[in-house]
């Protein structure tokens, strides 16, 4: 027996749990179910459990719009967050739509039925259920659950320690004093390095190449200003947020318009919170401000304990594992006991799960964003992917508020479908992602990621002040998403309606 729903969400982590909201708060009045792998709400934040997790971006903005996020704290750490979603989907009655354990393997669309059609993989029972619906939305992010990305690297057989990725932190690693090698530049590895060094006899940081760090204080003091001025919390939250989105466009802006001053700035700021015995050759990356993502450092955290030497970075390339360690091109041996590899994201589309239309196998490296939510011919579905120069909520709050202006307007016109249209001089060779950053996560993802657009609604441009009003306010009917209505003689949606209750 089918399970119906009207709109079947894949991903219970922020961004599902988000879309869940919204099609409560905008009254669209359609019913629905959520998909999750795992078996509790958080997705990303669930998943990662290593020492010191922590958001990447501010809370005012990576907080939910909808939802205030109360604390005064710049980041936030991940069982925090964790339970901020979870309270959210408790808040808006979220939960009981969930059915956890159900990894999604297919989903298909038919243009006879109109419908979806989605396999789910029940791990806890082995069974394979199937989901229909008249909407899909995918908010699995855009990385491999399973696996994270971890290079061979020469001689690690001979090592005679332990080799870990932060994805998969095992709750047995002891690293009391011993010796820690973290392997990685981005915020993983600048996280982790200020986190384990409180235990460990000492953590080395090694970098092939350096990234861009900006130190921030652990407390906002606009939002700490806020909260003593006894404003609304409200009033507070939309004031300091709107303040942080301006502030985040303006330094993208400037690494765009000026790299080099962008550049000036963020090393001036290190070198002052670095101090003068810690080498800024470690600090100083090749490539412009914003071509990767900017990593945050709150309180000075990495720098105090380089500063107090229980930390060191190491820029250089490994030549092999030793029994004891690693040595380096440049001859010199770290010695450890542990070594993390802090390495990366491995890629993956809706989860890895197949698509189908009609029958017909679709790729989606062959897909186009439309507005940056809609994908080229895949009628009545929806992948939601944020922001990479700014927190990922903003797009994401956006990306559900416009889905539901989009049933909204079908509803009222009696519309059944929906599906954009690209034309060839749409698409462009790049993907989605690769005209904002040139990160090696992202060059990975190449194969399967969508493709970015050369014009109009198919270009994007990662600007949250352009998607706010091309989403919110500009036509849905534009002539590039074209509506079609059920026909009059077209069958009754088959199968019962899903049990509102998570399982």
């Amino acid at each position: 027996m089918a399970r119906h729903v009207d709109v079947l969400i894949i991903g219970a982590g922020l961004s599902g749990i988000g879309m869940a909201c919204h099609l409560g708060r905008e009254n669209t009045g359609r019913s629905y179910a959520i998909l999750e792998r795992r078996t509790a709400i958080g997705g990303t934040w669930d998943l990662f459990r290593y020492p010191g997790v922590r958001s990447d971006s501010d809370m005012l903005t990576f907080g939910y719009g909808f939802r205030p996020w109360n604390g005064t704290k710049v980041l936030a750490d991940g069982p925090h967050i964790r339970q901020y979603i979870a309270d959210t989907a408790a808040e808006y009655d979220v939960t009981r739509h969930i059915r956890f354990g159900r990894k999604v393997v297919k989903a298909a669309w038919s243009s006879a039925e109109q419908l979806w059609t989605t396999e789910a993989f029940d791990e806890q029972s082995g069974e394979t259920e199937i989901y229909t619906s008249s909407f899909l939305v995918g908010a699995t992010g855009y990385y491999n659950y399973d696996t994270g990305y971890r290079p061979d690297f020469p001689g690690e057989q001979n090592f005679r320690g332990r080799i870990v990725h932060p994805q998969h932190w095992p709750t047995d690693l002891d690293y009391h004093g011993k010796q820690v090698v973290v392997i990685g530049s981005g915020a993983t590895a600048i996280t982790l390095v200020p986190a384990m060094s409180t235990d460990a006899a000492h953590v080395t940081m090694l970098q092939r190449s350096p990234t861009y760090i900006a130190p921030l204080p652990a407390e906002d003091p606009v939002a700490v200003g806020l909260k003593k001025a006894k404003l609304p919390a409200a009033l507070a939250y939309k004031t300091g947020r709107a303040r942080n989105i301006a502030l985040q466009r303006a330094s993208f802006a400037l690494s765009r318009s000026n790299p080099a001053l962008s550049r000036k700035l963020l090393l001036q700021a290190v070198r002052v919170a670095v101090g003068p015995d810690v080498d800024m050759r470690h600090f100083s990356p090749t490539y412009n401000p914003w071509d990767q993502r900017l990593c945050i450092v709150p309180n000075g955290d990495l720098f105090r304990v380089l500063r107090k030497g229980s930390a060191s970075i190491v820029t250089d390339r490994i030549d092999t594992f030793t029994e004891t360690g690693i040595r380096l091109q440049s001859g010199a041996e770290l010695p450890a006991d542990i070594v993390v590899s802090a390495t990366g994201l491995d890629i993956q589309m809706l989860g890895g799960a197949a698509l189908e239309i009609d029958g017909e196998s679709v790729a989606t490296r062959d897909l186009v964003a439309y507005k940056g939510v809609l994908m080229s011919g895949l009628p009545n579905a929806m992948m939601i992917i944020g922001y990479t120069n700014a927190s990922w909520t903003l797009k994401a709050d956006l990306a559900a508020e416009y889905f539901c202006r989009l049933l909204n307007h079908m509803r009222d016109r009696k519309y059944s479908t929906f599906v954009a249209v690209a034309e060839d001089a749409d698409r462009a060779p790049e993907s989605m992602m690769g005209g904002a950053l040139s990160s090696g996560y992202i060059a990975r993802g190449d194969a399967v990621m969508p493709r970015q657009g050369r014009r109009g609604p198919w270009q994007m441009i990662n600007n949250y002040y352009r998607d706010r009003a091309l989403l919110r306010k500009a036509a849905l009917e534009d002539g590039v998403l074209r509506f079609g209505k059920r026909p009059a003689h077209a069958r009754a949606t088959p199968g019962a309606a899903v049990e509102s209750r998570s399982a």
